[in-house]
């Protein structure tokens, strides 16, 4: 009996309620690349504590980490100049980037819905974009799965889980939640919502993000560009 490859997938989301954007954004490989690409991004955070200090261990947290929230550097000097983060964050960038087995993709919609509303429409983005991942592997002969940021307590993306047909369904399980300073592969796909939500946002503060998705992750983008849902 042959066996359907596997899939992974990472995603993570982005975007506000006060913009109306919903934005989800991923990393995918085939589950035999797995090791391979870990393997550089290891390699790349062993770089960064080279040069700049950043412990392998610390989180990269897009948002916290441009705005210049905490201390990544073990030199206190580094930390205190954005322009520093800003070169990590491009370095880190090309590295998902230039990695030929790892593909990316970003699904987004803006809203005038707020409130509870806003977090409805977020939960009907995700489901649909389940739907289309669904359908992708189903069509290329592979199985997936799913991991995401959280505690598992955010009970909406379970839905959009369950509501895929057993008879036809390609996306194995619930999503399976992982501290994002446990993983990673999280922590890239951070990296990737962040990028993507600030080309589509362009806000005038972040003027020096615009241009870095189309930069550093059009390439590997599995829809050629952020994709309206």
């Amino acid at each position: 009996m042959t066996t359907a490859p596997v899939r992974l997938f990472y995603i993570d989301d982005s975007g506000a309620e006060s913009t109306g954007f919903i934005v989800y954004s991923w990393i995918e490989c085939a589950i035999e690349d797995w090791r391979l690409i870990l393997r550089g991004w290891l390699d790349l955070r062993k770089e960064l504590y080279a040069q700049y200090g950043i412990p392998p261990a610390y989180e990269l947290h897009a948002t916290k980490f441009i705005r210049g929230i905490g201390n990544p550097s073990t030199n206190l000097g580094w930390n205190r100049r954005k322009q520093n983060r800003s070169i990590v964050m491009r370095e880190a960038l090309a590295a998902i980037g230039s990695t030929p087995a790892l593909k990316t993709g970003t699904a987004y919609r803006r809203t005038s819905m707020r409130g509870g509303a806003y977090q409805v429409e977020r939960d009907q983005v995700y489901e649909v974009l389940v739907a289309n991942l669904d359908a992708r592997v189903g069509a290329a002969g592979e199985f997936g799965m799913i991991f995401m940021d959280g505690d598992g307590t955010a009970t909406g993306y379970y839905n959009a889980h369950r509501a895929l047909k057993l008879a036809h369904r390609n996306i194995i399980e619930d999503p399976l939640f992982v501290p994002a300073h446990r993983s990673a592969w999280v922590q890239m796909a951070d990296l990737v919502a962040w990028t993507a939500y600030q080309s589509l946002l362009c806000h005038p503060g972040k003027r020096f993000a615009w241009q870095w998705y189309d930069e550093y992750l059009l390439t590997c983008d599995v829809n050629s560009g952020p994709l309206a849902l």
